[in-house]
């Protein structure tokens, strides 16, 4: 049986199929859909299972290894960043391994297309000396996430799988096997030397971990050059993952003869890489071209040798998502300009930048920050609201949960100094909050910093697809569990001073901002959390349950001075291309009636129509 799939829903399949009862995520694009499709799948076939949203990766992670402890199948599930924050418990589960299985997901987004980063999981996986699966297509996906758990019980290691943007995304038919319903009793054995092992301990438990890694190494299964046969073509390409896929595809397109000049090799298990493959090929062929994403991992195993171009040399850039072009270019200049493909990269048409949708009650949020504390510093954070940088509102993004520590931190410096302290602003939505602004908030508290907390909750997950908050209470099976609210988290924290408002109430949210300032430096005074509460626009009952306004803009009144896009850039506010003066109009087609810029226009042409 057969059935077209998307990649991360390709993966999730191939977790149920080899037992895999238990799975723990952190959402983030591209890897948002494998946990929803491991829920979904299980619950048609009668599995049962247990699925969860963890509030971050290291708690996803850690939660993963537990149930492997106990000798039930697991896996954990994020994004590239995602095993940032997961990595205390990645690196130390490498050395007490597992007696069931486990498999983390790290999905890879070269690029980056929605990442702070286009960092390489494999080359994480060497750091933790845990061996990586890199598939080249969504079905390879779904076998190597089986092959996963049975290496990684086999050998008693976690193990990665490591697809990426591309693979995640796109979709192929996957051949179907039996999804096995005789669920694992769990039993915990207790071994306090292993599981709660001292330092001494984790030296021996380090020289365990080498040798299971140098036997995987020799392993005859993953010799990737004994899967080929040797022929004369001079030039041997070795890669892995899409980047194999997209090399095979071009290959296939040139005429025979310059495709004869080279024999493709796909690495199914990039590290711990085969120790005699690349011994073989280095004899074999006269240079070998090694493309990868989106780092030289399998380079970097391959040795220095003056046979081996890629990307140590230049052959392929060292950044950006690769392309046919990149890879022609790598082609020609083996053969030294004479291949018939061309390398003419394609002109992209101009793009327009990313802004937040229709109705978004973050823009109001901003707005009302840049009219309260206009000469402020404001400290931004990871989510939908990072895009307040087009609306003049956000300063910094350095990583989730970041925005807390560095206003603590701008007020700490200029505490220091002999100048007025300028009005500080940590601006975090409410899922990055539970991810990991709670542990921020508490040592700021500690530390005595002041500033304004503007924690923008839409009550939702929003980028990475609308996954439930801790708020709502709301598990990802659909079950019902208590609901943790911010104000009661922020109490905990220590936080006295906590103003509830609607962001659309604009001239309200102004003067919270004002006064959440003025508190924060008097003597009593300290940390003011603002929450702007209003619901995401991309949840139906959000939607619905909005007055949607019929808003026009006077030809008469409108100047044409462009403030209300600078200002408020709603994409519903468009400059007329056909007028002279530039003046404005609303797209009716895109406006959602919310009625936030009704004040905004310094001429007052904006209006309701009756």
């Amino acid at each position: 049986m057969q059935q077209v799939m998307l990649g991360n829903e390709a993966i999730a399949r191939g977790l149920l199929e080899k037992g895999c009862t238990f799975a723990y995520a952190y959402p983030g694009t591209p890897s948002s859909e494998i946990l929803p499709a491991f829920i979904e799948q299980s619950r048609n076939h009668g599995v049962s299972i247990h699925g969860h949203w963890s509030v971050n990766e290291k708690i996803a992670l850690e939660s993963a290894f537990t149930a492997a402890m106990t000798g039930m199948r697991s896996a954990a599930i994020m994004k590239q960043v995602g095993l940032n924050v997961a990595a205390d418990a990645f690196l130390s589960s490498a050395y007490l391994g597992v007696t069931g299985a486990l498999v983390i997901i790290s999905a890879d987004d070269p690029g980056p297309n929605s990442s702070q980063t286009e960092q390489d999981s494999r080359l994480f996986a060497m750091l933790a000396k845990v061996p990586v699966f890199d598939p080249a297509t969504p079905e390879e996906a779904s076998i190597f996430a089986g092959r996963a758990l049975d290496l990684s019980e086999e050998l008693g290691l976690p193990v990665m799988l490591r697809p990426t943007a591309t693979l995640c995304h796109a979709r192929q038919n996957i051949n179907l096997k039996e999804i096995p319903n005789q669920p694992r009793q769990p039993e915990f054995v207790r071994q306090p030397q292993r599981w709660a092992a001292t330092p001494k301990h984790r030296f021996l438990q380090h020289q365990q971990l080498n040798q299971k890694l140098l036997e995987l190494a020799a392993d005859p299964r993953f010799d990737f050059a004994a899967k080929a046969e040797a022929n004369s073509a001079p030039y041997g390409i070795i890669a892995s993952g899409c980047a194999w896929s997209l090399t095979a595809d071009l290959l296939n397109s040139l005429p025979d003869a310059e495709s004869r000049q080279f024999i493709l090799y796909k690495v199914e298990l990039p590290y711990p890489l085969h120790k005699n493959a690349g011994r073989t090929l280095l004899k074999r062929h006269e240079k070998l071209l090694v493309i990868e994403e989106s780092m030289p991992v399998i380079e970097y195993q391959m040795g220095d040798q003056e046979k081996i171009c890629g990307r140590l040399d230049g052959s392929i850039p060292d950044a950006g998502a690769l392309t046919p072009e990149i890879i022609v270019l790598a082609l020609n200049r083996l053969l030294e300009n004479k291949l018939s493909a061309k390398s003419d990269s394609v002109t992209a048409p101009p793009g327009k930048r990313p802004s937040l949708c229709p109705g978004c009650p973050h823009r109001s949020s901003f707005y009302a920050l840049k009219k309260a504390l206009p000469k402020g510093i404001y400290a931004g954070d990871i989510g939908c609201y990072t895009l307040g940088i087009n609306l003049g509102a956000l300063d910094s993004c350095l990583c989730m949960g970041a925005s807390i520590s560095q206003a603590g931190s701008f007020y700490q410096t200029f505490a220091q100094g002999d100048e007025d302290i300028p009005p500080i602003t940590a601006i975090i939505g409410d899922s990055t909050f539970y991810h990991s602004g709670i542990p921020a908030l508490v040592n700021a508290r500690w530390e005595g910093s002041r500033f304004v907390l503007l924690l923008v909750d839409n009550s939702t997950t929003a980028m990475t697809g609308n996954q439930p908050t801790p708020a709502a209470g709301l598990r990802a099976d659909g079950s019902q569990g208590p609901a943790l609210k911010l104000e009661t988290l922020l109490k905990g924290c220590g936080i006295e001073k906590i103003t509830i408002v609607d962001p659309y109430q604009q001239n309200e949210m102004i003067n919270t901002i004002k006064e959440a300032w003025q508190y924060a430096q008097t003597p009593e005074g300290g940390i003011a959390a603002v929450i702007a509460r209003r619901g995401c626009l991309m949840i139906p009952a959000e939607r619905q349950q909005l007055e949607s306004l019929q808003i026009s803009i006077s030809d008469d009144d409108c100047t044409g001075c462009g403030y209300c896009i600078k200002a408020f850039e709603c994409p519903a506010l468009v400059v007329r291309t056909d007028d002279p003066e530039n003046r404005v109009t609303i797209d009716q087609v895109t406006c959602v009636g919310c009625g936030q810029c009704l004040d905004i226009c310094p001429q007052g042409a904006i209006n309701i129509i009756e």
